[in-house]
């Protein structure tokens, strides 16, 4: 079985921008591309999980999430790093896009995104870590028997190597 560490994107992985969709606008955080290839470097999958209400609140479609997604795999790419994946929870319940205004079992805190990404990637949980800057994000972890890391500021990488991923 594969071992993941689940970042959180806004917050966590880039500067908070509300509702992100803008390549332009997307600043990485302080050690998170270092973060990302230690991962990388450590037989970690690098799994991005992450709340998308902007779609629901029909602010943006969902295709700007992947061509974000695929921007940072590119970006990650020049330094040697990868993501392996990406779960999103497009929903809200309140949401103006009928299609997306729906109570799900993805959207952080339940832990719907980390159960499919350990199916689709044979991960075990136990051995797995999920960090973001949201009380939702370790609850969510929590939820799922991942190990729950806050992430409330600080160079990520230096974060990581604080819980001594091995």
């Amino acid at each position: 079985m594969n071992k993941a560490v689940f970042f959180d994107r806004d917050g966590t992985l880039n500067e908070e921008v509300h509702y992100l969709h803008k390549i332009e606008d997307f600043k990485w955080i302080e050690g998170a591309i270092d973060a990302i290839k230690y991962c990388n470097d450590n037989g970690y999958l690098a799994i991005v999980i992450t709340n998308q209400s902007g779609v629901a609140r029909g602010y943006y479609p969902e295709s700007e999430i992947m061509k974000l997604y695929d921007w940072m795999n590119t970006d990650l790419a020049k330094h040697g790093a990868h993501l392996d994946g990406i779960y999103y929870c497009p929903h809200h319940p309140t949401g103006k896009v009928k299609k997306y205004a729906i109570e799900c079992d993805c959207r952080k805190p339940k832990p719907g995104m980390l159960f499919k990404a350990q199916k689709d990637h044979n991960i075990d949980l136990k051995s797995s870590y999920l960090i973001g800057d949201g009380a939702r994000d370790v609850e969510c972890a929590e939820a799922a028997g991942v190990k729950g890391i806050r992430y409330t500021g600080g160079n990520l990488l230096e974060i990581l190597k604080e819980w001594r991923l091995r």
